[in-house]
Order: structure tokens, then sequence, then C-alpha cells
């Protein structure tokens, strides 16, 4: 049975932006590894976000369609439920998550993702069996 890695938006931002040349190879390096053993999972939310973050940049609407494709196409999409809702609340209240943040995490957990990929979040925080991690501080780790 493969694995499932949730990636946050701020990763596909770094792939499709492509500011900083040594994250966006790290994140195509990340999903090339994902890619062999994984099965990579974004909820809407990340959609969401991705496509907000491009229109700020000024990226067009048909070049936004086709990004929010492409990630549809080589990701499984999960859409928020009452139950992730909840979840995240409770994951408020314990950790003090974010809103946002806590809607993620929650959606990986729902997804049985055992890696959250996420420059933004706690870098090595474990929460159930899900574990965050920041790719850009794996550096020479295989353990994608």
């Amino acid at each position: 049975m493969m694995n499932h890695v949730f990636i946050d938006s701020n990763l596909w931002l770094y792939l499709f932006v492509g500011d900083d040349t040594n994250k966006l190879q790290a994140v195509k390096n990340l999903l090339v590894a994902c890619n062999k053993n994984n099965a990579i999972v974004i909820s809407f939310q990340v959609l969401n976000e991705v496509a907000f973050n491009l229109k700020k940049k000024g990226f067009s609407e048909e070049t936004i369609r086709s990004i929010i494709s492409t990630m549809e196409d080589t990701s499984i999409v999960i859409d928020f439920s009452v139950d992730i809702i909840l979840n995240a609340s409770e994951l408020r209240e314990k950790h003090s998550f974010s809103y946002w943040d806590s809607l993620i995490i929650a959606s990986a957990a729902a997804s049985y993702c055992k890696k959250l990929y996420s420059e933004d979040m706690q870098d090595g925080k474990a929460i159930g069996d899900l574990r965050i991690e920041n790719p850009f501080k794996l550096s020479e780790k295989t353990s994608i």
C-alpha cells in the first residue's frame, strides 16, 4: 500500500512562482521523490490558496486554471467534512495552531497521511500518526 503525504500550498507556490531557485529545486526534488513511493494529497483549501496567491502575483486566469488542473491531475484532492472542521477545532484548542493551519493538519490526518510537508508549520511536530516536516530542513534526509 502506498503512503499518503500532504503537500501544503506554500510549497506548490514555490514550484509555480519560482522566486527562490534553491527552494524551487528542493520542491521539485520533493515532488519527484514523493511520486515514486507515495500518493500526494492536497485539499480544496490548498487549491484555493494557490489560485488566490497566483492571482495576486498577476497570473492570468487561463494560467491559473492550467496550474490548478495540473495539481488535480497529480494529487488526490480531498474536500472538507464536518469531521475535519471539528478535528481542526480540537487541534487549535490543544496545540494553538492557526485556523487555516489546523484545517490543513486535520485534512492531512483525515487522509491517513504520514507526513505533511510545509515550510510554515512546526518542523518535526507529530500529531498522532502525522508528522510535519519542512522540506527545506530535510537537505540530505532520504525519509520522504
